[in-house]
């Protein structure tokens, strides 16, 4: 298979999930959404009605008012067509046609930093500061876990090994929300390092806003990558200990060639199929499983927005995070299968 039909083998296959996991969570939600969507409609055909009195004074009786104002929510309806049923075929084409096109629509309840009601901007102001706090935890939980896993792959049985080893244990043992709750604690109350909130208090406008985003970002970055890079630690050693017992790799310290040469030139080069492919989910899967974490920091950025849309049941902007997230996470496949076809050949042939 030719590198060009397997990149287009693989968009088909991405575009195929994403298109059965958009269906599944319309379908889902389907029923409360449409109700969510035609008080929308009430509130606002209600809302225009009332900034006018000269409309409501028009009529004689309030009989005839009320019909006046069902009759403009009719109209409205089926302008919008939400007078077909939400499971019809015409209803989940048009509402996939517009997540496609990231027309969410309006929020029920939530609303942006500059007060915007709109999913979109709600979503893409949320979204740039979680790849920011987790994609620069993941790369520098993937340094740091290469380097010392190369070290214990290198060392079997040595101190490092063993302490590698055992700190991925501990440190996978723990639960993020408890050792984020334990730093918070011990840096922001007894010592005052750091905020307790990692939210600045300064509005997003300020020019001084970005240096303490920074800041406050601080703590739960520490705190991610203490306990993360233990376990890619030992990930990477595991799959190098093999690769150190080939018989190329023997060849190679026959020869004569520098150990350091032969770990990072040759047995790293080797791992790299299946590191680079840990990375591409880390990265995705740091921003899906970013609830939790920004949540005990108070974080704004995906996670917390995520948490507060399923406390208060805000349906559009759980879709357009769903919708955004699963995006994120297929790049990130397809980066990696890409990233994957290039170091294993055999891959996109098929071999």
């Amino acid at each position: 298979m030719s590198m060009k039909k397997y990149i287009l083998t693989r968009i088909f296959t991405m575009f195929l999930v994403l298109m059965i996991t958009l269906l599944i969570t319309i379908l889902l939600v389907g029923s409360n959404m449409d109700t969510i969507l035609k008080q929308g409609v009430v509130f606002q055909v209600r809302s225009e009605i009332t900034e006018n009195p000269a409309i409501a004074e028009s009529f004689s009786s309030v009989e005839e008012f009320e019909m006046f104002v069902q009759d403009q929510i009719d109209q409205r309806n089926k302008v919008l067509g939400l007078d077909e049923p939400w499971f019809s075929p015409q209803r989940i084409g048009v509402t996939m046609y517009k997540i496609l096109l990231l027309d969410f629509g309006h929020a029920t309840f939530l609303t942006s930093d500059e007060g915007s009601s709109n999913v979109k901007d709600i979503i893409f102001e949320k979204l740039p500061r979680t790849i920011l706090l987790f994609t620069t935890a993941t790369i520098i939980i993937s340094i740091i876990g290469i380097f010392i896993g190369a070290i214990s792959a290198n060392r079997i049985g040595s101190f490092i090994d063993r302490a590698t080893s055992s700190f991925a244990v501990i440190s996978s043992s723990f639960p993020v929300w408890w050792i984020g709750m334990l730093m918070i604690f011990l840096f922001s109350f007894t010592w005052q390092i750091f905020p307790a909130r990692a939210t600045p208090d300064i509005p997003s406008s300020d020019p001084s806003y970005i240096g303490s985003l920074l800041y406050h970002m601080t703590l739960p970055l520490i705190t991610i990558v203490m306990i993360g890079f233990g376990s890619w630690a030992y990930l990477v050693r595991n799959f190098m200990v093999g690769i150190m017992q080939e018989d190329f790799i023997m060849a190679k310290k026959t020869i004569g060639i520098k150990q350091k040469k032969i770990i990072y030139s040759h047995a790293l080069k080797n791992a790299a199929p299946p590191i680079v492919t840990i990375l591409a989910l880390s990265l995705s899967g740091s921003l899906g499983g970013a609830i939790i974490t920004e949540a005990v920091f108070d974080w704004p950025g995906m996670g917390r927005l995520y948490f507060e849309a399923i406390t208060v049941m805000d349906l559009p902007v759980i879709i357009g995070a769903t919708y955004i997230l699963t995006v994120f996470f297929l790049i990130s496949i397809f980066i990696a299968d890409l990233l994957y076809g290039y170091f294993d050949p055999r891959v996109r042939t098929g071999a």
